[in-house]
């Protein structure tokens, strides 16, 4: 029976490039879990867009001396050409200046209003006396209370992960100037989470299936108890606040940019035709699932629900918020800031994006922070794909299509295969079967481990079948090993598929299928004898380390 399965991901700050870390924290978990599920036939609807009113882009507008408008108008395009060389495949990737999400937001600000559950009060918040302002919490710093960081933000630690108010911090200091500030009085809007304590308390208890790191992380949120969080601020650039006498106050990014999930689900059912079709995704039978990195796990686990919960109590909360741990680069944090990190515009102008997405994935940091380097990246791409999958797949096609005339040959029937051919058909069948479990259940390492160790026992297989030498004695023998090859290999399209889309699509088509690898079912697609086969090319290139020597001398060597 089909599913309707949401896919939110995380809405990335559109004030510089896309980075390596991005992508094996949310991106490509999220496009491999869509793509798994619209292989299977389930209803998928996967949305994100550039997170435009964040204060990292009116940060890096003030550093280039520009708009922010122009920051987001250069990078927007730049995150939807990157997705489309990757290959994430989003059904919808927008952004927070939208119309539609301006409408949103404000109808989701009255209607909490209405309820009760925002209220008006006044706060201190950190004044700039060098630059004549209130400063927006990404643009003070200071030590975390919990951890000790010495560069904490004013909302969050990124070392802790622990949201944070600006009182919270020691030491607070502008991070523009340096120079030391104070903390005046104003008037602003707040979000009454302490209402949804003991609903969210209970919600959060029933959510067994979560990663531990996630679900541990929001039982100690809530057990430290839910403080009311201010949802505006003083500032230019954002979403206006809908009541009167507030025209110089705008909503707050951290209650806003979340909206952007529902804001892009209605604005992907205007594109369709109907308006309506969004409901399906958000009420009912549907099971709503958000990739996000283990930064953000607060905001969806906690604040993101008590919205929803205040807004329209028939709305789906999350189902899983399968958030993944931190990717490094050679030991240090991915930092855009510190241009510390390895560029995906960059990555793609050099490189194909299967091995790229390959090496994340089989090291994809679901439980831990893991590594990136560039060392590591090679062996994996040389060693692993070039070698044992690239190689079963170049050496079967390629034998097969020149001596069996371009045809998949005529062979036995699979109840008369040798016990060792029949074994490996059902082991291609079971590792369909267990990929697809651990896909399902966001075990994105165990679905490509299970689908590898199938490409090394077929290359085991081959090596002792020989057919390279059976043709000459045994040509039935050796089209029996060919077609079980084929067999395997068209197993390994499959199971690869949401993880090398391009590559599983180049298979596919030598094999001589039909059509789009992703209109097939998640299942053992036999080849036919007598189907014509294409000519097969190498799936992947050799990476010489010397051509990676610039990116190897700096950034994860």
């Amino acid at each position: 029976m089909s599913e309707r399965i949401f896919i939110g991901v995380a809405w990335p700050y559109a004030n510089r490039s896309l980075h390596l870390g991005h992508i094996a924290g949310a991106y490509l978990p999220a496009d491999i879990f869509a793509r798994y599920h619209r292989m299977k036939g389930n209803a998928v609807l996967m949305v994100s867009g550039s997170d435009q009113h964040g204060t990292p882009i009116t940060v890096s507008a003030d550093e280039e001396g520009t708009t922010a408008q122009e920051i987001v108008d250069r990078h927007h395009p730049e995150f939807i050409e990157s997705w489309r060389r990757l290959g994430i495949s989003f059904d919808l990737f927008t952004t927070t200046g939208t119309e539609n999400h301006r409408r949103t937001t404000h109808e989701i600000f009255l209607r909490l209003l209405e309820k009760g559950y925002l209220y008006k009060d006044k706060m201190l918040l950190p004044y700039s006396n060098v630059s004549k302002r209130f400063l927006p919490d990404r643009y003070v710093e200071g030590t975390c209370p919990h951890c000790g960081y010495e560069s904490a933000r004013g909302d969050q630690c990124d070392s802790c992960g622990k949201p944070l108010d600006p009182q919270d911090l020691l030491g607070i200091r502008s991070s523009i100037h340096g120079d030391k500030l104070e903390f005046r009085e104003t008037e602003h809007f707040f979000l009454k989470l302490s209402a949804f304590e003991s609903r969210l308390a209970e919600w959060v208890q029933g959510q067994e299936h979560w990663r531990p790191n996630v679900r541990n992380f929001t039982a100690q949120y809530l057990k430290d108890g839910l403080r009311d969080r201010a949802i505006t601020r003083d500032m230019e650039w954002g979403v206006p606040v809908p009541v009167p006498g507030y025209d110089e106050k705008r909503v707050y990014v951290w209650f806003e940019a979340v909206i952007g999930y529902l804001s892009a689900s209605r604005e992907w059912a205007q594109r369709t035709g109907d308006d309506s079709a969004w409901k399906e995704f958000w009420y009912g039978d549907v099971k709503p699932y958000y990739f996000i990195g283990k930064d953000n796990i607060a905001f969806h686990t906690i604040i993101w629900p008590a919205m929803l919960m205040g807004f329209d109590p028939e709305i789906k909360l999350p189902y899983d918020v399968p958030a993944n741990e931190f990717l490094n680069l050679d030991g240090l944090k991915f930092s855009k800031s510190r241009n510390w990190a390895v560029w995906v515009p960059d990555y793609l102008d050099q490189f194909d994006p299967d091995p790229l997405r390959y090496a994340l994935s089989i090291n994809m940091p679901e439980g831990a922070d893991t590594d990136f380097t560039w060392r590591e990246f090679i062996r994996r791409n040389n060693d692993e794909l070039v070698a044992t999958y690239g190689n079963l797949v170049n050496r079967v096609l390629s034998f097969t299509y020149r001596s069996c005339e371009g045809r998949v040959p005529e062979h036995d029937a699979e109840a008369n295969l040798d016990s060792g051919s029949r074994e490996l058909i059902k082991r291609t069948e079971e590792t369909l079967d267990q990929a697809g479990r651990a896909l399902a259940a966001c075990r994105f390492k165990d679905a490509i481990k299970s689908a590898m160790s199938l490409a090394h026992e077929a290359n085991r297989y081959l090596e002792a079948q020989a057919p390279w030498r059976s043709i000459k004695t045994d040509p039935r023998a050796a089209a029996n090993t060919l077609w079980v090859g084929a067999c395997v290999i068209s197993g390994l399209k499959t199971a690869l598929y949401p993880f090398m889309p391009f590559s599983s699509q180049a298979v596919h088509r030598y094999l001589g299928f039909p059509g789009e690898i992703e209109q097939t079912d998640w299942k053992l697609e036999r080849p036919q004898a007598g189907q014509p086969l294409r000519k097969p090319a190498p799936l992947f290139a050799k990476i010489d380390p010397e051509t990676v020597m610039p990116e190897m001398s700096g950034a994860g060597a």
